[in-house]
């Protein structure tokens, strides 16, 4: 091994080693949930030389956040509970909160055909869609990325104008950042509001997320950390078209378990919204042994990890899967492990949380990392936690 390899590694395991921050005052819980972390962020972040990651923990006697290295390699800022992350997809999950809130506050109806509410669509393909069929990824075989020639709003109702399905709807999921991207156009049209005004302004306030953006300001621009590509060359989220409602939030880990803990019924929320984000847990479709919620997707607990990972597998991202429909659909149930994964050319994020035992986990990372590594990271440390619970009678994860 050379010496610039030997260098890297050698300033790489300093920084993982010290940088380690915690958010929080840590009691004895809060210990053991350090120490069952510590043994897996560790490794994994020299595995794929991640240069920062924050990990969120959520039980029943409370959060935790624990930072871990810098924010950039070239300034050496240490990673802090004020780092924002780009997450990526997870941000679909917002949309699909707000049209559920929609729908809850009588705006609109997920049974409604999308082409309803862009009467330029009226005649078009989008009669026969639901709004559903955007939040399941079930359209009929709209393509995961915006085409490149594509760069403003008339080109593509153009596109959408003239779009031709693979697949009736409702029988396939595909992927599809342009799906949950009309639906959220819809859902703020809907509501006679902007979408990333209506994001900003209302629903991230509304959750109690005061350190999440569309649009980071100029006075947040020293918190966001430089992302890195999975070849180690720095770069950061582009501005596109459909990017806010598709993949274009910034966040803190410490906002991000603070929706985590939305999710499962953990805050004392208006009512009409905690209605509408227990209901974007509703399973529509199941895919293999994973179930379509709105956007969210839900696995039977407890669950194998080889059925997680063949769950937020490239094939199911990146290929048409049969989508059988569930009907009635299923509602909103304790025993799941529910998550969803988010990247950027130069973030990763997972986010999984176990409602019956009311345990969280989130993952941000500067670095593009694989998924299948992110989900094993959360399964390890799930499975230590409840394995020290068992053995102490601690963490209260039961």
């Amino acid at each position: 091994m050379n010496s610039r390899v030997l260098s890297f590694l050698a300033a790489m395991l300093v920084s993982i080693c010290v940088a380690v921050n915690v958010s929080y005052a840590v009691d004895d819980d809060g210990n053991n949930i350090k120490s069952a972390v510590d043994e897996v962020i560790r490794p994994v972040m020299l595995q794929y030389r991640i240069p920062g990651m924050a990990v969120g923990i959520v039980t029943r006697g409370g959060h935790y956040v624990f930072d871990y290295g810098v924010v950039s390699k070239e300034t050496r800022k240490p990673v802090t509970g004020d780092t924002l992350f780009e997450i990526g997809s997870i941000s679909k999950t917002f949309t699909a909160t707000l049209a559920s809130y929609a729908q809850a506050n009588g705006d609109l109806s997920l049974s409604d055909s999308a082409s309803k509410y862009l009467s330029s669509l009226q005649g078009s393909n989008f009669d026969r869609v639901s709004l559903l069929n955007l939040g399941t990824h079930t359209s009929g075989g709209l393509p995961l990325q915006v085409p490149d020639e594509i760069t403003n709003n008339d080109q593509l109702m153009e596109y959408f104008r003239n779009w031709k399905p693979t697949y009736a709807p409702g029988t396939y999921r595909t992927y599809s950042n342009l799906s949950i991207g009309m639906l959220g156009t819809i859902a703020a049209r809907s509501m006679n509001e902007d979408f990333v005004a209506l994001m900003q302004g209302k629903l991230f306030p509304a959750l109690g997320m005061n350190r999440t953006y569309l649009d980071v300001p100029s006075s947040e621009s020293q918190n966001y950390a430089q992302g890195y590509t999975k070849n180690d060359e720095p770069i950061r989220m582009m501005p596109g078209v459909l990017a806010s409602e598709a993949y274009g939030i910034r966040t803190t880990a410490d906002d991000t378990i603070h929706f985590i803990k939305a999710n499962m019924g953990m805050l004392n929320l208006n009512e009409k919204l905690q209605r509408a984000i227990a209901a974007t847990h509703t399973g529509y479709f199941r895919i293999g042994e994973m179930t379509q919620d709105l956007i969210w997707e839900q696995y039977s607990y407890p669950v194998a990890l080889k059925d997680l990972l063949a769950g937020n597998s490239v094939k199911i991202s990146y290929e048409a899967n049969p989508a059988i429909e569930i009907d009635p659909p299923s509602p909103p149930r304790e025993n799941v492990l529910i998550n969803k994964t988010g990247s950027t050319n130069g973030f990763a994020a997972y986010v999984a949380f176990i409602p019956q035992k009311a345990f969280g986990i989130v993952l941000l990372a500067n670095k593009n990392y694989p998924i299948d590594a992110r989900v094993m990271v959360a399964h390890q440390i799930l499975n230590r936690l409840d394995t020290d619970n068992v053995s102490r009678g601690t963490l209260n994860l039961n």
